[in-house]
């Protein structure tokens, strides 16, 4: 009898369909690891992708947004490049492999990250942003049931709803004016891409190698994003100490560390779950800001705080 294929290559088969081979990857990573029983990965998940704002706080006044994510991008690319030939990572087998990973990563990175970026250079506060992109564990909710068949149970939903609350109330006074569609709709479309991602890579291609996984992920996104700021930015940069250390933690922090452990826990866990941890970042954002940059915190901000860590709690339940 020949060997049985891991559960990480799975997916590979003609033979079975993705949902199954989803479903798969799914049972046998739980079997060797319950991300209930290792909340480290989780946390540091939201720790790392909480930064994301300050970077871009950090980096955006010293170059255009689809400048900043180009640069960004192939970065990454020469980096995880070298990674994988090093390490002999295997890559992806097949046109249709690389496919499904280049698609997924070209909704989670170029599609949201450039929604986001954009959103914020065109005067959309970071709070407001997070709102917006805060309403990704409810659509994700909805949307996993009707494609990838998740059943989200009563104590799932009112997690979800209180997660949101409390995400609602730690940026509620810092949703300033002064912004118009311009602002808003780059951000609404990246909260759709980030969704869409999501479910994309759970459905089609939820394991393969982190190390080459990074590097077909970003190859589209590169690719799209450059010829975007090529069309349409000026693409001067301003090659200050800030703009270059924001540059290298967003690299090696934001698109190595937390996009690597988010690509994990996508495989290792249903969607719902996932998604919910994304009501976590606006209120981590809030602490940062206020040890990094003196933002003030209110009563009505901790307290928002509780209620979206308390509802993270149920909807993983």
């Amino acid at each position: 009898m020949p060997p049985r294929r891991p559960a990480a290559t799975a997916w590979r088969s003609r033979n079975d369909s993705p949902a199954t081979v989803a479903r798969r990857a799914v049972v046998s990573n739980r079997g060797t690891m319950d991300l209930r029983k290792t909340p480290a990965l989780p946390l540091l998940f939201v720790l790392l992708w909480s930064t994301g704002f300050l970077g871009a706080r950090l980096g955006l006044p010293h170059a255009p947004p689809l400048t900043f994510l180009a640069l960004r991008y192939v970065a990454v690319l020469v980096l995880m490049t070298a990674i994988a030939l090093a390490t002999r990572a295997p890559w992806p087998r097949g046109v249709r492999a690389w496919a499904h990973i280049g698609l997924s990563g070209l909704l989670l990175h170029a599609v949201y990250l450039g929604g986001v970026f954009i959103a914020i250079s065109r005067g959309l506060p970071a709070g407001v942003a997070s709102l917006v992109v805060g309403l990704q564990p409810l659509l994700t909710a909805i949307a996993a049931g009707l494609f990838l068949g998740e059943t989200v149970r009563a104590r799932q939903w009112g997690g979800l709803l209180l997660g949101f609350a409390g995400v609602a109330l730690v940026v509620f006074g810092k949703t300033g004016g002064g912004f118009g569609a311009a602002a808003l709709v780059p951000a609404c479309i990246a909260l759709v891409a980030i969704t869409a991602g999501t479910l994309y890579q759970k459905r089609w291609c939820p394991a393969f190698d982190w190390r080459t996984g990074v590097v077909a992920q970003f190859v589209p996104s590169a690719l799209v994003t450059a010829a975007a700021a090529v069309l349409f930015e000026d693409r001067a940069v301003d090659w200050t100490g800030a703009f270059v250390f924001a540059l290298g933690w967003l690299v090696l922090v934001l698109s190595v560390g937390a996009v690597s452990l988010l690509n994990r826990l996508i495989r290792q866990g249903d969607v719902v779950n996932v998604a919910s941890l994304f009501y976590l970042v606006p209120p981590c954002t809030a602490l940062f800001a206020w040890w990094l940059f003196d933002e003030r915190l209110t009563g009505l901000a901790l307290g928002g705080m509780a209620l979206a860590v308390w509802g993270v709690y149920l909807a993983r339940r």
